[in-house]
């Protein structure tokens, strides 16, 4: 109950023990939690059956994206949507302190209404530990080069690897390190692993700028890929802009603050009070006027007679100068905190941007139709990042003091590289040029 069609996965008797059962349970809860995200593939049940082994019972999927991307050409903005969904569902994964070791074309599956899904969380990882080899042995194409050669059983550059991994076989139709019509055993795939020169794509309407980022992302060594998988969503995100196409949402958690629209914030940070004090007034005048003074009621001695209208005006306009003066005295202490408030968080602003440290002594070399950038660390602090923009105005995030872009010939290549701290950019370098 309910009935429905659905999918259920039972584990192979043989590697089934207590330990095995330990780490399945903590799993499954644990995949049940991130299956809430919408890329991420939903677990109904997990228990164990009479004969004592674990299974999930999951959505039913289609499995024909690990198919699909062999046997014709997927289109660049369907598959950067694609990636985008289930790249934001590695990083939601990696915020919770869960690696998924598993990132490939296969599992991704997709649902009865076209959204893509990542599957196999974390559950086959787990159990690979036992049976390293196996496991590495089916994921070979999509394994980073620390993995292959055991420095690491998984980390979240060898994440940011595989997922750039997997975004160049959905456009190629093959792995990075596949040469079609040669020898592409395992040996021969770490091999090439290893030397970090994946093949080029060879599709004329896959952007120059797609192939950079992917290169960049595969880079043997991880300190100079992204540091994150979000940095590699930004940077496909600019992929779909570059090529005129809507960019795909961001599906990461975040703070009702973050997500705030500037008409929440102004509602959220909006002065309340000034506007009822007049009306409150109003009521209690209203209110006293029913009360006697004197023996007789207010309304008797305010009753419309020779003289009476101007006691009544002379008796009411004292109150609603005094009403508007507290107003507007509110109002003037209410803009003067806010000017000062303003005031103080530019001076704050320009303050921590100034002793951010400057980038200097860029240099730039240009190889195979790509421009290098480099440049020494000018002291950056543990979070800091480098804030690169290029010379068409577009602006991105890393960590490393390398940047590669396109240099085709005869073309102008120009970047400006800035500390960036907590969200605060602080003084640009000088820009550095080179034409190719």
């Amino acid at each position: 109950m309910p009935r429905r069609q659905v999918a259920v996965k039972v584990m192979l008797a043989d590697v089934v023990n207590d330990q095995v059962r330990q780490m399945f349970q903590a799993e499954a809860n644990l995949m049940a939690q991130l299956s809430t995200h919408p890329s991420i593939l939903t677990v109904y049940q997990a228990s164990v059956s009479s004969d004592g082994r674990p299974y999930l019972v999951m959505e039913l999927c289609s499995a024909t994206l690990g198919e699909r991307y062999r046997r014709e050409k997927i289109p660049v903005a369907e598959v950067l949507r694609i990636s985008i969904r289930i790249a934001s569902a590695v990083e939601t994964a990696h915020r919770a302190g869960v690696l998924h070791r598993d990132i490939k074309p296969s599992n991704i599956l997709t649902t009865a209404y076209g959204h893509p899904v990542l599957s196999d969380f974390g559950i086959a990882a787990t159990l690979a530990e036992s049976e390293r080899t196996e496991s590495l042995g089916l994921s070979i194409p999509w394994s980073a080069p620390e993995v292959l050669m055991d420095e690491t059983a998984g980390s979240i550059a060898s994440e940011v690897w595989s997922m750039a991994a997997t975004v160049y076989s959905l456009v190629a139709g093959r792995s990075p390190f596949e040469v079609p019509g040669t020898d592409n055993k395992s040996a021969e795939l770490i091999s090439r692993i290893n030397r970090a020169k994946p093949e080029p794509i060879g599709r004329a309407d896959v952007p120059a700028r797609l192939e950079l980022v992917l290169t960049r992302a595969m880079s043997k060594r991880p300190e100079q890929r992204p540091r994150s998988v979000l940095e590699l969503i930004r940077e496909l995100q600019a992929v779909e802009t570059e090529l005129g196409v809507p960019q795909t949402p961001l599906e990461v958690a975040m703070d009702d603050w973050a997500l705030a629209t500037v008409g929440d914030m102004e509602e959220r940070t909006r002065i309340r009070g000034v506007p009822s004090v007049q009306p409150d007034r109003r009521r209690r005048r209203s209110r006293t006027s029913e009360r006697p003074v004197g023996g007789a009621p207010i309304g008797t001695l305010l009753r419309p007679a020779s003289g009476s209208r101007d006691m009544v005006s002379a008796t009411a306009a004292p109150e609603r100068r005094e009403t508007h003066w507290l107003a507007w005295l509110l109002v003037g202490l209410s803009v003067v905190v806010i000017a000062l408030g303003t005031t103080a968080m530019l001076l704050l602003n320009r303050a921590a941007s100034e002793d951010l440290p400057r980038v200097s002594d860029i240099v730039v070399s240009v190889d195979d139709g790509s421009a290098r950038f480099t440049w020494p660390d000018p002291g950056l602090q543990e979070g800091d990042s480098y804030e690169i923009t290029t010379g068409d105005g577009r602006t991105s995030l890393q960590r490393e003091a390398t940047f590669l872009t396109d240099a085709r010939s005869g073309a102008r290549v120009c970047i400006t590289v800035a500390v960036n701290r907590e969200g605060k950019a602080g003084p640009p370098s000088n820009e550095k040029c080179v034409d190719a």
